[in-house]
């Protein structure tokens, strides 16, 4: 075999492993905003009861930091983590900016398909971060 032969079909395995891993990464962003996305309309639910006693419900249900927080926790544990998903939480920046929206944010870690098994012993996965908001609003 020639030299350029072989240099033809290393140059094309990597450039066939990077659209893999590529291809992989963004498959697993998109199930983590899935999940986020779900999170939070399940935690744009969730009242703050104190709230709603000493308030009203108003023009939508109230909410905490914690409430939210914890209905987006809840949710992910029931959730089953998708197969290219090594781990998943509910990461910093969860909470309610306004009393009213949901906003939900999922740290991630993502094995690349051929590349985390090789990089393994130095952590050949790849951490994802998204956010998600959500209100729930009553009509009058």
């Amino acid at each position: 075999m020639s030299i350029l032969l072989v240099g033809m079909v290393a140059i094309t395995l990597t450039v066939v492993m990077a659209v893999v891993g590529v291809t992989s990464v963004q498959l697993s962003r998109i199930q983590l905003l899935d999940a986020a996305d779900a999170a939070a309309l399940d935690a744009s639910d969730a009242l703050a009861e104190t709230q709603v006693y000493d308030g009203g419900i108003g023009s939508g249900p109230p909410l905490s930091d914690a409430t939210v927080i914890e209905a987006a926790a809840a949710h992910l544990e029931q959730r089953r983590v998708p197969t290219r998903i090594v781990s998943w939480a509910v990461g910093p920046g969860t909470g309610t900016p306004d009393g009213r929206t949901a906003v939900v944010t999922v740290t991630g870690q993502a094995d690349i398909p051929v590349v985390s098994p090789v990089l393994g012993a130095v952590g050949g996965g790849v951490s994802i971060t998204v956010t998600s908001t959500a209100r729930s609003d009553i009509d009058p």
